[in-house]
Parts: C-alpha cells; structure tokens; sequence
C-alpha cells in the first residue's frame, strides 16, 4: 500500500497569512483573542489556542478585553472595527486580501445605487462582512432556486463568495442574464435597459484546485479528505473529489477512520481544503501507514 499526500492541497495564500500574522503576535505578547474562528479547522485552533490564542465572539468585545483582537482571514464588516474604536480596542486586521478586494469591489457598485446580490452562504463570516458593506441590504443566493428574491427591474451586480463553485455562480449569472432579457423582450419593463454584472470573485487558488482534485481522487483507490466540518471551501472540494472516486471520505482527525475503508486497495490519497494544515495531513498520513501495518 502507497499513501500520498495530495501536493496541492493545504493551506492557501491567505490562510498562511493569517496564521503567520498570529504566531507573530503571540510569540511578543502570549495572548490573542480571534474574532471567531481563526480558521475553520478543529486541530489547528486546538495547536493555536495552545500558544496563547482565545476565540470570542463580537458580543465578548463588550467585556474587558485586555489583549489585541484579530480579524480573521475572511473579514468582518464595517461594524465591527467601529464598535471597537470605540471600545478602545486595537486590532489587527489579517483579512485577506482577496476578500479585502472584494468587499472594496461591492462597496463600489453599492454606491453607484447596484442591487448587489452575493452567490454564497447567508451565515458563512465572509459573506457576512460582505453583506455590512451594502448596509445589510445585499441578497445572498446560494442556488437557481433563489434568484426570485432578485428585483430584475433594478440595475444589478453579482458577485461570489471567495469559496464558492464557479460551475453553480455561473449558471447563476446565465439564468439572471435571461430572466432580465425576457421580460425586456415581453415589453413588460421601461426601455430603459437594466446594467447588469457579473463580476467572478471566486478565489482563484480555490478554483484552481478543481482540475487537479478530480486527477489526484481518479488516481487513487480511496481519498481521505481533511478539513473542519465548518469549512465552505472543505465542503466544495469534498465533493469534487467524492464525484471522481465514490470512495471518498471527510474526516476531521484521525479517530474519525475506519480500516474498513482501505481493504485490499494499493493506493490511497489523502488531501483537505484550503483550511487544511500540512502537519495535520502529515500526522494522518503516519497514522494509517502504521495502522494497516498493524492490522494486516
């Protein structure tokens, strides 16, 4: 049996990042508190928390808060560095970014009076400080299903969640596109024409992973996927690599594997979102080498 790691997976850009941004900070000061999760993986907040890092919430920010706050790699709506300016707190913005541009992009269109709707997860931390860029006014649509929340009078924009599957935004923007050309057609609206956009924010280090996924779970027997069970970007991914190879199972450590899984197979292929710490993959990969070993 042969188990390798998937070369491209593990950590993007932004996460390195942060992570990065953090580690700096607790080795000078021992202590941090992060804005929610600093990232959407269970064993790497456990190592973080272990140098000093706490996770609270935005209603924690109210209590005496005796060290600086970080902002996550997904960001965090106007809002909230106002509510801690006021409350004399510092913080250290490790927002990433490509998220960073995004919001600038929607804030842009929201001013120019755009109805801005976001293809992504109404609840997702991304997606919430995108959504406090437009005063809480934008639409979030996860499917085609959703799109009759859309005023198709109105000038639009659409935009994307940085983890989100370019497959779904653009059959999206392709059914906006025909819902505003047919009722033009219909004479059911002015002869003003309605501006639309689509503007594809999809992270490209996200996307980009698509096409080598599907090679790396085709060319083994089992995939074992890591990542947080909170990971948009785990989720996605997952499923890419389960449509390749029916074999495919999400874990988060290691107690989660059955030996079942493995049989009689040559190859097994381990990979995990963009959340996905190396060491961890590592750790996993270690684990069922010795395990197999054992239970041959």
């Amino acid at each position: 049996m042969h188990v390798t790691i998937d070369k491209y997976s593990g950590f993007c850009w932004g996460v390195v990042r942060t992570i990065e941004i953090a580690e700096q900070e607790l080795s000078e000061s021992k202590k941090l508190y992060s804005l929610g999760d600093i990232i959407h993986n269970t064993k790497e907040i456990e190592r973080l928390s272990e140098k000093g890092l706490s996770t609270i919430s935005l209603n924690d920010l109210d209590e005496k808060i005796n060290a600086k706050i970080l902002i996550r790699a997904h960001g965090e709506p106007p809002s909230t560095y106002k509510k801690a300016k006021e409350l004399g707190l510092e913080i250290i913005d490790a927002t990433c970014p490509v998220v960073t541009k995004v919001q600038e992009r929607i804030k842009k269109y929201y001013d120019q009076n755009f109805q801005i709707v976001i293809f992504g997860k109404k609840d997702h931390a991304e997606v919430i400080g995108l959504v406090g860029h437009t005063n809480g006014v934008a639409i979030v649509i996860k499917s085609l299903e959703e799109i009759s929340q859309i005023d198709l009078n109105k000038n639009t924009v659409l935009f994307s969640q940085t983890t989100m599957d370019k497959t779904t935004f653009y059959k999206i923007r392709d059914e906006i596109s025909s819902k505003i050309k047919a009722k033009f057609e219909v004479g059911s609206i002015e002869d003003v024409a309605v501006d639309f956009h689509a503007k594809d924010t999809i992270c490209g280090q996200v996307s980009g992973r698509e096409k080598k996924l599907r090679e790396f779970a085709f060319e083994n027997d089992v995939i074992i996927f890591i990542a947080g069970k909170k990971s948009s970007n785990g989720k996605v991914l997952f499923d890419i690599a389960k449509s390749e190879n029916v074999k495919t199972y999400f874990i988060e450590s290691e107690e989660e594997i059955n030996l079942s899984w493995f049989g009689n197979s040559e190859k097994i292929g381990i990979t995990g979102a963009t959340s996905t710490p190396q060491w961890l993959m590592e750790k996993i990969k270690n684990f069922i080498e010795k395990s197999v070993v054992v239970n041959v």
